[in-house]
C-alpha cells in the first residue's frame, strides 16, 4: 500500500494529492505499527503533519497544542483511556487539515515577519535588495542629487512612517543623514577628507550623534534585507567619522570582498588599517587602489604614509613626489603630498628642503593650519623668528582650541623678547593642555 501511495505521489504530482499521499502514509503506518494513543491515526496523522507547518491562526495553534496535551498525558499514564476532542475544536480541525493540504511547502515554510538582529548578524550576502520603487523615494532621491538633503530626508521619513518594514527607505535615509555630515562639516574635496580638522566641540557632538543615527537607519534596514557594498561602505565612514577604524576596516573589508571594482572603498580600507597602524596592509589596499586608478594622488599619497609608517623613508619620498609630478598640469591641485613629503623631511632634519614644498602647499590650502604650523616649525628650526611667528599666528586663528600651536607659539615671541604675549600663549597652552581641548585629526 504504501508503494502503492508514493507511486500515486510521483505520478499525479500536484500539491492536493502530495498532502493526501502524506496524510494516507501516515495513517497507514500508525495503524500497521499499533501505536496507540488516546486520539484516532487520522488526528494523529494530522498533528504530526502540523508540526511541519507554521502556525498562522490561533485556531490552528490550539489544535496542536491540545494534540500535544493528549500525547504528554498518556504518555505520563494521566487521564481517561480515550480522550474525545472538545467540540469547539471541529472548526479548528477543518481549517487545519485545508492548511496542510494547500499549504505551499511543509518542508520550507518560513515565517516571514523578521527579527530582530544587529548588523553584524544581518549581512550574510551581498544580494541586492529588490524593492518595488516608491515614489516618496523617488522624491527623496531627486531632492538628494540636486543636494536638497533636507528634502530628501523628509521624504524618506514620510515614506518610513507607513513603510516600516522597507529595507532601501532606511538605507536611504543612512546615507542622507551621512551626506548631510558632510555639507555640514564643510569637507574638503581636494583631499577627500571624512572630518574636519578644526571642528568645534559642538561642531563634533552634532557630528558623532547624525553619524550614530545614520548608523541605527542601516542597522534598522539590516532586519529586513542585507546591505549592499555601497551600503557598507558608508556605515563603515560612519565609524570613521566616531574614530572607531577597526569596525571601518571590518565593513570596508566585507564590502571590498563584495564589490572589489571600488577603488574608493580600497581607499578608505587603507586609511582605516593606517590609523590602525597597520601598515604592511594599508600599502596592499592603496597598491589595490591604485591598480583601478593608476593615477590616484590621495592614493600615491597615503601610500607614502604607510610607507613612511614602517620606517621606508625613501620609497615614501618617492611615492610623495610621484603623485606631486601626477599634478603639474592640474588646475586643482591636493596639498596632501605636499604636506607630508614637507613633514617627512622635517622629521630627517631638512628643514631647508621642506620649505618649498610646504610653501606651494600653503598656496594650495591657505586655510589648512596644518601647513601653517610645519612652516612654523620649520622656520623656527631655521631660526627664522618672525616667518615663524607669522606662520604660527595664522595656524592658531585658524585652530584656537589646538593645544600644540599655542604651546609652538610662546617660546617664539619670547626668544624675540614679547614676553606679554608669550606669557599668554604659555597660558593659553596651559589651559588647553589641561582641558579636553580637540586634538588633531589625522587627515583621511
Amino acid at each position: 500500500m504504501v508503494i502503492f501511495v508514493m507511486f500515486g505521489v510521483e505520478k499525479r504530482g500536484s500539491l492536493p494529492f502530495v498532502r493526501v499521499a502524506q496524510v494516507r502514509v501516515l495513517i497507514f503506518a500508525l495503524t500497521f505499527f499499533r501505536i496507540r494513543t488516546s486520539t484516532s491515526p487520522l488526528l494523529q496523522a494530522l498533528y504530526i503533519l502540523s508540526l511541519q507547518v507554521s502556525p498562522t491562526s490561533g485556531a490552528i495553534k490550539e489544535v496542536a497544542s491540545t494534540f500535544e496535551s493528549t500525547h504528554t498525558k498518556k504518555r505520563a499514564g494521566e487521564g481517561p483511556r480515550r480522550k474525545r476532542l472538545p467540540a469547539r475544536l471541529n472548526s479548528s480541525l477543518a481549517i487545519l487539515f485545508l492548511q496542510l493540504l494547500f499549504s505551499i511547502s511543509s518542508g520550507n515554510s518560513q515565517d516571514l515577519k523578521p527579527q530582530s538582529v544587529s548588523l553584524n548578524a544581518a549581512v550574510q550576502s551581498p544580494a541586492p535588495y529588490a524593492a518595488q520603487p516608491d515614489a516618496s523615494l523617488v522624491e527623496a532621491k531627486s531632492f538628494m542629487e540636486k543636494g536638497l538633503l533636507p528634502d530628501a530626508e523628509r521624504s524618506v521619513r514620510h515614506h518610513l512612517e507607513g513603510h516600516a518594514d522597507s529595507p532601501e527607505g532606511h538605507f536611504l535615509l543612512g546615507y542622507i543623514l551621512f551626506r548631510e555630515i558632510q555639507t555640514e562639516a564643510r569637507l574638503e574635496t581636494t583631499v577627500e577628507s571624512v572630518k574636519n580638522l578644526d571642528a568645534h566641540p559642538a561642531d563634533a557632538k552634532t557630528r558623532d550623534g547624525k553619524a550614530r543615527e545614520s548608523l541605527a537607519e542601516f542597522t534598522a534596514g539590516a532586519k529586513y534585507h542585507d546591505p549592499n557594498a555601497f551600503d557598507l561602505k558608508i556605515v563603515a565612514l560612519d565609524y570613521v567619522l566616531l574614530g572607531d577604524y577597526v569596525d571601518a576596516d571590518k565593513w570596508l573589508t566585507r564590502s571590498v570582498e563584495w564589490n572589489p571594482q571600488d577603488t574608493d572603498a580600497w581607499y578608505y580600507l587603507g586609511r582605516a588599517r593606517y590609523n590602525e597602524n597597520k601598515f604592511a596592509d594599508a600599502i596592499s589596499a592603496f597598491q589595490q587602489c591604485l591598480k583601478l586608478s593608476p593615477v590616484s594622488v590621495k592614493a600615491e599619497d597615503n601610500l607614502g604614509l604607510a610607507l613612511a609608517g614602517l620606517g621606508r623613508n625613501e620609497e615614501a619620498i618617492a611615492a610623495y613626489k610621484e603623485a606631486i609630478a601626477w599634478q603639474t598640469q592640474s588646475v586643482l591641485k591636493n596639498p596632501g603630498p605636499y604636506i607630508d613629503l614637507g613633514s617627512l623631511l622635517l622629521d630627517e632634519s631638512r628643514p631647508d628642503e621642506a620649505v618649498p614644498y610646504l610653501v606651494q602647499a600653503a598656496e594650495i590650502a591657505p586655510r589648512d593650519s596644518r601647513v601653517h604650523e610645519l612652516l612654523g616649525k620649520a622656520y623656527t628650526r631655521m631660526d627664522q623668528l618672525p616667518k615663524a611667528q607669522s606662520e604660527l599666528e595664522k595656524a592658531t586663528d585658524l585652530a584656537p582650541q589646538n593645544a600644540n600651536l599655542h604651546c609652538m607659539l610662546a617660546p617664539v615671541y619670547r626668544k624675540q623678547g614679547i614676553v606679554d604675549k608669550a606669557k599668554a600663549e604659555f597660558d593659553r597652552c596651559a589651559a588647553l593642555s589641561g582641558s579636553h581641548s580637540t586634538p588633531e585629526t589625522p587627515r583621511p
